[in-house]
């Protein structure tokens, strides 16, 4: 069943197309607006507020809510005059009716909103194919001006400073049905809208339950979405590309953020790239299948040569990790398949100011020091850089070439650790940023960081270093000399854990990459050989870049020192 305002885990969803409010009073009237202030007015009662002391002081009736609507919707047009001896009763202080009035659009602002616009339904009451950037423009507006108006009514007087918050909500949902051959047996997914348009209103500040993933993801010999039945109202398509990869990913109102977050971190597809296509891989996130057993499989469906992705709906997931990094593992063991070596690291091609330009990537495993070597990089850049662009921060793919092997990346965001940036960084990106539990220890920013088309070109590489985040190594930059020597360390993929996962001390995963190589090891270990033996052949320079990430006291210094000693060696080549 259709709801014009729903409040889910994730927040509050409106559908505008049930329901747009085009007047403070069809406002203060909504379904929306009468669920909010309930919310209000038991988070206050439970928090024995004394705004809500004030409030229950004048009326301890149980139709105090709708008391406080009638009065709104008065202020909203006029001041309270004798005709209105109770109402006139909660303004007679002002200055406490107008905490009440600010404190409720503080709680409004605290929650996530989205709302959702249907680009092929109808509605009476509702907006039809409006724009939907201009809707939410609208109804920012609407809710100011609403709330301007009635505190003018109260105190009496227009206040001097006006604050244009983003009062409506936070991100927009546009909608639409999708043709495309679904093969028999994915159940119902193929009914589920495709987001064709995504506006985000930055800063875009999310608080999820989860600040760490778990464990590895699990290949198992069957389809986990076979038969499935999602419900039409509930969830939503994001189709992405990941990699050269077309994606249809599928995630419920419930974890609203994580499916939304996905825009900044993977390419939107477009209409003609997914519209009756076959996807290259399917992911259903967070699926209710009543199993208090957490599952996170993934299978390869031979058959029609689609990689799915299945997790159940837990609060255990509620993390962005677990979205993203399913979405490699699909991506890694398909490319596997085609002969291509997924690397867990990150790849930058920087042009010196003397005109030397090299591509150099870094292989680490989560906290190995990828992302932050390519800040140390960025925060450099005035002193020893003409250019720089990132192909990867995270993930990406060699293909071997006539010439040294080529590097592709699969994401055009990152998704980074506030600690781990140079202070205020993130905060300059404010207006096109998503921050996760800024407030708490691995808070997360994910911010884009290049483009399609430069991830997605291939680029030889020149230097191919392992983020060693432990030794305290004399030299930044250490270069190995015996093919043998470099497999042993990048195969036993040691690092000191950061916390981003539930991982603690120096630990090991094979080829630092538990997202595909880990569940083919077989496979890879062959194509690692070939790989590595080829590098050495075509005179890639193969070594190990000390970030001492993992030592304390040196999670800022010790990547920006590496940076400079990288750079100043590159710089001194003849």
């Amino acid at each position: 069943m259709h709801k014009e305002f729903d409040v889910v885990r994730a927040g509050a969803v409106l559908d505008f197309n049930l329901k747009y409010c085009r007047s403070s009073f069809e406002l203060l009237e909504s379904k929306g607006f009468h669920r909010i202030l309930t919310l209000y007015l038991e988070h206050s009662q439970a928090n024995e507020d004394i705004v809500y002391e004030y409030l229950t002081s004048i009326h301890t009736e149980k139709d105090l809510q709708e008391v406080l609507i009638d009065i709104l919707k008065v202020l909203s047009i006029q001041q309270l005059d004798e005709e209105y001896p109770l109402y006139q009763k909660f303004v007679h202080d002002a200055a406490k009716f107008t905490n009440f009035i600010d404190d409720l659009y503080s709680f409004w602002l605290k929650i996530e909103r989205y709302a959702i616009l249907y680009f092929d339904r109808n509605s009476r009451t509702g907006l039809r194919r409006g724009q939907l950037i201009t809707s939410i423009d609208e109804l920012t507006n609407l809710i100011i001006n609403t709330r301007r108006t009635i505190k003018k009514h109260v105190s009496l007087k227009a206040s001097m400073v006006l604050r244009q918050s983003r009062s409506s909500v936070n991100a927009g949902i546009g909608l639409a049905k999708v043709a495309w051959p679904c093969p028999a047996n994915y159940g119902n997914i193929h009914e589920i809208p495709f987001i064709q348009k995504l506006v985000l209103m930055p800063p875009f500040i999310v608080y999820p339950k989860m600040n760490t993933r778990k464990g590895t993801f699990n290949e198992v010999t069957y389809n986990p979405i076979e038969n499935i039945k999602l419900d039409l109202n509930d969830w939503f398509c994001y189709p992405i590309k990941v990699g050269e990869y077309l994606v249809f990913t599928y995630f419920p109102r419930d974890f609203m953020s994580q499916g939304v977050t996905l825009c900044n971190l993977f390419e939107t597809a477009t209409p003609a790239e997914y519209e009756n296509k076959k996807p290259d891989m399917v992911y259903v996130y967070a699926f209710d299948d009543k199993d208090t057993k957490l599952k996170t499989d993934f299978f390869h469906d031979k058959k029609n040569d689609i990689m799915v992705g299945f997790i159940n709906k837990s609060d255990d997931i509620d993390y962005f990790g677990y979205m993203k990094k399913m979405l490699l593992t699909l991506h890694n063991v398909k490319a596997l398949g085609n002969k291509e070596l997924p690397i867990h690291g990150a790849m930058v091609k920087i042009t010196l100011k003397n005109g030397i330009s090299k591509n150099v990537v870094i292989m680490g495993d989560s906290g190995a020091g990828k992302s932050e070597s390519l800040e140390a990089f960025r925060s450099l850049a005035h002193d020893y850089l003409q250019k720089m662009v990132i192909i990867f921060d995270d993930m990406g793919i060699l293909k071997l070439n006539a010439g040294k092997p080529l590097a592709y990346g699969t994401e055009i965001g990152a998704f980074v650790r506030l600690d781990d940036l140079d202070q205020g960084y993130a905060y300059k990106e404010l207006d096109r940023s998503i921050f996760m539990n800024p407030d708490k220890i691995n808070a997360r920013v994910i911010i884009p960081v290049s483009t399609y088309d430069e991830i997605t070109v291939g680029e030889p590489i020149d230097y191919f270093l392992y983020a060693n985040n432990y030794a305290d190594s004399p030299e930044a930059i250490t270069f190995f000399d015996k093919l043998d020597d470099a497999l042993d360390v990048f195969i036993s993929g040691k690092r000191m854990a950061k916390g981003t996962t539930s991982e603690s001390g120096l630990v090991e995963s094979f080829f630092a990459n538990p997202f595909g190589p880990v569940q083919r090891e077989k496979e890879s270990l062959i194509l690692i050989d070939s790989y590595f033996k080829d590098m050495f052949n075509k005179k890639v320079k193969v070594g190990m870049i000390h970030t001492k990430l993992g030592i304390p006291g040196h999670e800022q210094s010790g990547p920006k020192n590496a940076a400079k000693s990288l750079f100043e060696m590159i710089q001194n080549e003849k």
